[in-house]
C-alpha cells in the first residue's frame, strides 16, 4: 500500500515563555504555518491522521496549517514526542494505525531534521534531497511516498518527493 508522511518541524516560537514546553507561537509562526498549510493543500496532500507533539508551539503550528489547508482533522497529540530523538519519534510512527495512508507528523529539531534525512532512501529528485539537507528551518515540510506497513518504516525506506519551507 503506498502512503504518503509529512514531516514538520513546528512554525517559529516566541523566545521565553513560562516554560520551554509552553512557549507560544510568534505571530510570523502563525503566518508561516497557515503559508505551509496552504502549500501542502495545493499538493493535494490531505491527512487522515496527524501526530503532533504535545507542546504548546506544535500544537498551534497545527492549528495554523490545518487552517491554510482547510482542514478540519484533530490530532493525536503526543507528549513523548516534544522530548523524542529521531528513534523514539520513529518508533512513534511505527506504532500509527495500518488504515492511516496520509499522516502528518510535527515535531521539533533536531529531531524532525534527523528524521527525514534518515527516511529518504536516495532515489528521489537530487534537488530535493540537496534542498533539504541543507537546513531544516522552522516551518520545514518533508513530504515523503512509503510503501508498506507504518510498522516496517525504518531508514532508507521511504522516497523524498517534496521540501518545502513555508513563509508567509
Amino acid at each position: 500500500m503506498s502512503r504518503q508522511l509529512v514531516v514538520m518541524r513546528h512554525a517559529k516560537a516566541e523566545q521565553a515563555g513560562p516554560t520551554d514546553f509552553d512557549r507560544p507561537l510568534a505571530e510570523r509562526g502563525r503566518l508561516d504555518g497557515a503559508a505551509a498549510g496552504a502549500w501542502l493543500a495545493g499538493e493535494g496532500i490531505t491527512p487522515d491522521h496527524a501526530l503532533v507533539s504535545a507542546a504548546l508551539r506544535t500544537q498551534e503550528t497545527w492549528a495554523a496549517v490545518a487552517s491554510g489547508a482547510g482542514w478540519s482533522l484533530s490530532p493525536e497529540l503526543d507528549r513523548g514526542l516534544y522530548a523524542a530523538g529521531p528513534e523514539t519519534a520513529l518508533d512513534l510512527v511505527r506504532l500509527v494505525d495500518d488504515r492511516v495512508e496520509r499522516l502528518v507528523v510535527i515535531g521539533h529539531n533536531p529531531t524532525m531534521a534527523v528524521l527525514a534525512q534518515v527516511l529518504d532512501d536516495g532515489t528521489g529528485d537530487a534537488d530535493v534531497a540537496a534542498s533539504m539537507a541543507g537546513d531544516f528551518p522552522t516551518s520545514a515540510v518533508a513530504v515523503f511516498s512509503y510503501d508498506g506497513a507504518w510498522a516496517d518504516l525504518g531508514e532508507g525506506t521511504a522516497r523524498l518527493e517534496a521540501f518545502h519551507v513555508g513563509r508567509a
